[in-house]
């Protein structure tokens, strides 16, 4: 019964605004050793021994989880897998149809270790003693949760009663409780009794199944009409937009995990392993050392007459002078400052945002896309300027522009332009224009990036006029 690591890399990560937007969420935080979440979580899955991992993710964000983890340098070599969901519904139809496509590749017999992309564990060795004690408990038909001992009373995490040892290193499980007032969660940490729910599971795929069935009827009965309705030949598996989106959006903590009968779940605590979910920008300061007085520092700043302070700075120098007790986060188009005792209301921050339309909810000024990136320079009244990066061997789709003409420009290297019924190489200093509606393409044919400048206008200039006609990435239509 092979272990088969399930990663769901998925959520906005609303608290950490402005680092993560809904185009670059939370698992793609650079930490400050320079890894990312989403690769820390893949290292740690790789280091269970497993042949293949199983990425659960939303579709656009599919090539950026592809760069990540070709970067992230694995010491042996392990088969990835996607399953991509249209939209966002919750871990429960995530983990469903994960265990769905494992079930038809390896056996309804294989064991899902679920794993939070999000998620940072400092001591590998300990979680790999947990992984283990779980899966036996999991290949015996026991659904296992991983359990956090709590060291405060935290109002923001669900908690876990845990019962009587069921084996070295597992406990029964009386109860789940959702995020608790104050008092109650000081009664559960003098308790003893009670562990932080940290989002992880091991089970067999036809235990979960079987459970799900149980518990949640419909929600199996739609995941099941998913998996019927998903070309699941591609590669890779993209699950059907239309009976995917006509699923609940529940946890799996809802639709069984809490339903579960005491003989058919177990938890495993997860001890003294520096788990952290990297809920907010006070948890990820922590990751900073500290300077005598207490200022912790990420990037190129200063502090001076400051005490207990953050400040993360991306692109330029900050300098903080005669505060204390600060959150200060730079980006290339948002500046987050905020007493550190409100980390956890920045969330407000990017409902208002929201509320206002505006586009640092979704993107940074630099968006990566399965052919480069782009970073928009300067934008106004009827104009956008950018500068486009386009690999070696890489592509933009066939498309057209309804409401804006653009005049590119080449600074490095060789662009192929497809510009109408016309097709020709553009070199260094070379330039073509490309009217409202014409059809067009830009490739890079050589073997280092394309690199050039993009000048829009029209009357909408906005990321969604765009037509595409023909995509080697699949997003055309």
């Amino acid at each position: 019964m092979p272990l088969i690591p399930v990663i769901l890399s998925g959520g906005a990560g609303t608290r950490l605004w402005p680092v993560s937007r809904e185009a670059h969420p939370k698992p793609f935080i650079r930490l400050p050793d320079g890894e990312s979440l989403l690769q820390k979580t893949l290292k740690r899955a790789a280091a269970c021994g497993a042949e293949r991992i199983l990425t659960v993710t939303n579709r656009d964000h599919y090539f950026i989880t592809r760069d990540e983890y070709a970067a992230a340098a694995l010491v042996a070599p392990v088969a990835l897998d996607y399953l991509l969901e249209p939209a966002g519904r919750n871990t429960a139809p995530a983990i469903a149809a994960a265990a769905l496509r494992l079930a038809g590749l390896h056996g309804g017999e294989a064991v899902l270790l679920v794993l939070p992309a999000d998620h940072l564990i400092r001591d590998t060795a300990g979680f790999l003693a947990a992984v283990a004690a779980a899966a036996r408990l999991a290949r015996d038909g026991r659904l296992v949760t991983f359990g956090i001992p709590p060291d405060r009373p935290e109002t923001g995490f669900g908690y876990i009663e845990a019962g009587e040892a069921l084996a070295p290193s597992a406990l029964g499980v009386l109860r789940f409780v959702e995020k608790p007032p104050r008092a109650t969660a000081e009664q559960f940490l003098a308790s003893g009794r009670h562990y932080w729910n940290s989002g992880m599971f091991c089970f067999r795929a036809d235990a979960f199944l079987e459970q799900l069935r149980r518990c949640a009827p419909a929600l199996h009965a739609g995941v099941a009409a998913c998996w019927q309705a998903t070309a699941r030949e591609q590669d890779p598996v993209v699950l059907d937009p239309g009976t995917f989106a006509a699923l609940p959006d529940i946890s799996v903590d809802y639709a069984v995990m809490e339903k579960l009968a005491p003989e058919s779940s177990a938890l495993v605590p997860l001890c003294d392993s520096g788990w952290s979910d990297i809920g907010s920008w006070q948890a990820l300061s922590e990751l900073a050392p500290a300077d005598a007085a207490g200022n912790r520092i990420d990037g190129e700043a200063i502090a001076l007459d400051s005490h207990g302070c953050y400040i993360r700075s991306e692109d330029r120098i900050v300098a903080a002078l005669g505060v204390d007790n600060l959150l200060v986060v730079d980006t290339p188009d948002a500046l987050l400052v905020a007493q550190r005792d409100h980390a956890q209301q920045v969330k407000a921050v990017v409902a208002e945002l929201k509320a206002r339309g505006h586009d640092s909810v979704r993107l940074h000024r630099t968006v990566m896309r399965p052919w480069g990136s782009y970073t928009v320079l300067e934008e106004g009244p009827r104009f956008k300027i950018k500068r486009i990066v386009v690999r070696p061997g890489a592509s933009l789709s066939l498309q057209k522009h309804r409401h804006r003409s653009e005049h590119w420009v080449v600074v490095s290297g060789t662009a192929r332009v497809t510009n109408g019924r016309e097709e020709h190489l553009v070199g260094v200093d070379e330039s073509t224009y490309i009217p409202a509606g014409t059809p067009h393409r830009l490739s890079n044919p050589g073997r280092i990036d394309c690199v050039m400048i993009e000048v829009q206008s029209g009357d909408y200039v906005g990321e969604d006029d765009i037509v595409r006609l023909e995509d080697h990435y699949g997003r055309a239509g």
